[in-house]
């Protein structure tokens, strides 16, 4: 296989969170680790909660994130094509990173198929009939009457308000967030297997739970979840023949 024809997949970065200082450290790191990888990379997946909080107005977008956005969009003038999912912290992206950075966004899941595998990918959020909180909560966020009246809100509250409310529901998640359940009560995985019973893909890849997992749901068919740049930087790579779940080794300094 061509050497430059690797497939990426990254999640779960929350840039902005929990403060200017720590964030800024993992967004250098991830853009460190796209440099590095793209100079043998065909695609390459950002499968959600990039950001902690994502809100864009006609005329502005939220502060920062400038090397992340800036090298996205490097890569992508240089001929890569990058994929960007909206997760339940970044959902509100509409037509900014598209026209200013070059990716392709995906509000549902996606599925391609490479190297003659099957690939199904989605950020994973209130898939299936998992998760029926979350579901809720989606059916809010994702109403125009609201996304309209948050708009007509001043940035400077509105953002800082969003920010606020994804980093309370971040910093105040139960203790057993971050631990496997097993593979009967992880819905991702129920939700996998579910599509299984009626169409074949090699390959599940997901993020929303934070964890590294890498699951043989059947002989021919393996379970990804990406885990996150919060605690694991933790990352997917495809080469054209076999699928491996890595974790970055250039660490944060202190």
């Amino acid at each position: 296989m061509d050497s430059n024809k690797k497939i990426y997949f990254a999640s779960d970065l929350h840039l902005g969170l929990p403060s200017f200082e720590e964030s800024l450290k993992r967004e250098k790191l991830f853009v460190k680790w796209l440099d590095e990888i793209k100079t043998n990379a065909k695609e390459i997946y950002l499968v959600g909660d990039i950001f902690d909080f994502w809100f864009e107005y006609k005329k502005v977008v939220p502060r920062g994130f400038t090397r992340f956005l800036g090298k996205i969009a490097e890569i992508t003038d240089s001929g890569i094509t990058v994929h960007y999912f909206t997760g339940n912290h970044d959902l509100w992206i509409f037509d900014y990173l598209p026209k200013e950075i070059g990716v392709i966004v995906h509000h549902e899941p996606y599925k391609f198929e490479a190297y003659s595998k099957k690939f199904y990918v989605a950020h994973g959020d209130g898939l299936g009939p998992y998760d029926k909180g979350f579901k809720r909560l989606k059916m809010i966020f994702t109403s125009r009457p609201l996304q309209w009246l948050f708009a007509r809100l001043h940035p400077n509250g509105a953002i800082g308000f969003g920010q606020a409310w994804s980093h309370h529901n971040r910093t105040h998640e139960k203790s057993d967030t971050y631990q496997f359940k097993g593979e009967d009560k992880e819905w991702l995985i129920l939700y996998a297997k579910d599509i299984l019973k009626s169409e074949h893909y090699d390959y599940f890849i997901f993020g929303h739970r934070h964890i590294p997992m890498n699951i043989k749901l059947s002989d021919n068919s393996t379970f990804i979840n990406l885990g996150d740049w919060v605690m694991n930087f933790t990352f997917a790579e495809f080469d054209g023949e076999n699928i491996f779940l890595r974790k970055y080794q250039n660490i944060i300094s202190k």
